[in-house]
């Protein structure tokens, strides 16, 4: 498969920040003083359950109960206390992540759009510091758009010719097809795909990703 622009998905495919996310959004909570919510916490099972979604969308399945006005006002906190206790406190890398992002970006050109709010990853980049290996991202908090046409504009401001998008999820997958590029699944991630849905590849590691870009 012949790329020279390769668009990375965050949560799931670069990291995983379940952990950290939900010890973050558990105290928020907590501080926040909402009578409804005095008792809860989150694991990270549960953040693992909504990462790729918007902010918004998360904001409606994980706090239901309260009104639309508090429902943002809440989730602005947490967004915002999460992006200062990911800087600090990272995620989880996946085996050679640095490895093979530096090797990728020798001859191409790298890139990350995600669905997180302003600020993540800048996170992501300050805690493993490798910004150096990036030439642009753009998220749903940048722009209030959806992750396909986040993914054109991207390729658009940037000139991208022979584009793929790797990701973990079924919303990735339809996001790179909406955006007409290749998708290529991070089947290590937090999703899978349906048996009819047809990547252009599966890697089970990002160790993988060279060999199947290198192959004809």
């Amino acid at each position: 498969m012949v790329a020279g622009n390769i668009i990375f998905d965050l949560d799931g495919t670069l990291w995983d920040s379940s952990e950290t996310v939900a010890a973050s959004w558990s105290e928020t909570v907590r501080l926040s003083g909402i009578p409804l919510l005095r008792s809860a916490s989150f694991t990270a099972e549960d953040l693992r359950s909504v990462m790729g979604m918007t902010m918004t969308d998360i904001a409606d399945k994980l706090f239901p109960d309260l009104s639309p006005t508090r429902r943002a006002e809440l989730m602005d906190r947490c967004s915002q206390d999460e992006n200062n206790f990911i800087a600090v406190n990272g995620g989880i890398l996946y085996e050679n992540e640095e490895e093979v992002l530096s090797e990728l970006s020798h001859d191409k050109r790298l890139f990350i759009v995600s669905n997180c709010q302003c600020g993540y990853i800048e996170a992501y980049l300050e805690y493993t510091g490798f910004e150096k290996y990036f030439s642009d991202y753009l998220c749903w908090g940048d722009t209030g758009k959806g992750k396909a046409e986040n993914i054109r504009l991207l390729i658009e401001k940037n000139k991208c010719i022979n584009s793929v998008y790797v990701g973990d999820t079924r919303g990735d997958y339809a996001s790179a097809e909406q955006a007409g590029i290749p998708f290529i699944h991070a089947a290590y991630g937090f999703g899978t795909l349906r048996a009819s849905d047809k990547p252009a590849a599966v890697i089970s590691g990002l160790k993988d990703l060279a060999k199947v870009l290198s192959d004809e």
